[in-house]
């Protein structure tokens, strides 16, 4: 069996979803499965100000593309391809160029979901280890198990100011 990447598919602006709809339906018709595992528009939660009020919106990631999760063979190039509203595969010429683990990460998506077990507690003094917030000290806040982070405070400009941080990037002191 051949390797499964993820793969990045330029489509029409504004026809990401529909691209997502149509190869779905084209891989339950088809039986296809086992070949193309995930199709992913990536969105983004921001907040938007509209006449004075403030609104949770999802927004396109990258708006004109969508992310595939597939084996590369004859039949899924083709059924991608030639599905309505994709324009190509990212990659030179006709060959398509798999995402590296590296740029996986940095999307946001990753191949066994590993979670980070803190053995720290809200009130626990901890040091920074990694990132822009490196060889601070604070104390803790909070902890967000879901999104694998740690409030905590730092003084900044003589303040005390909340900061997330990463799992990884505390240790206890």
């Amino acid at each position: 069996m051949s390797e499964v990447n993820w793969y990045v598919v330029h489509t029409y602006s504004g026809y990401e979803n529909k691209v997502k709809a149509n190869i779905e339906k084209t891989i339950e018709n088809r039986h296809l499965e086992d070949q193309i595992l995930e199709v992913r528009v990536p969105m983004e939660e921001v907040v938007e100000v509209k006449n004075g009020t403030k609104k949770q919106v999802l927004r396109k990631l990258f708006p004109g593309y969508v992310l595939i999760n597939m084996i590369m063979n004859d039949d899924t190039w083709y059924v991608v391809r030639n599905t309505r509203g994709v324009t190509g595969f990212v990659g030179p010429g006709s060959k398509p160029v798999p995402l590296t683990d590296e740029e996986m990460v940095n999307l946001g998506i990753t191949g066994g979901e590993e979670k980070v077990e803190l053995d720290l507690e809200v009130g626990d003094a901890v040091v920074v280890t990694g990132g822009a917030w490196k060889d601070t000290t604070g104390l803790i806040q909070s902890i967000n198990d879901t999104k694998q982070m740690v409030t905590i405070n730092v003084e900044l400009f003589g303040r005390e100011t909340p900061v997330e941080i990463s799992f990884a990037e505390v240790k206890k002191m």
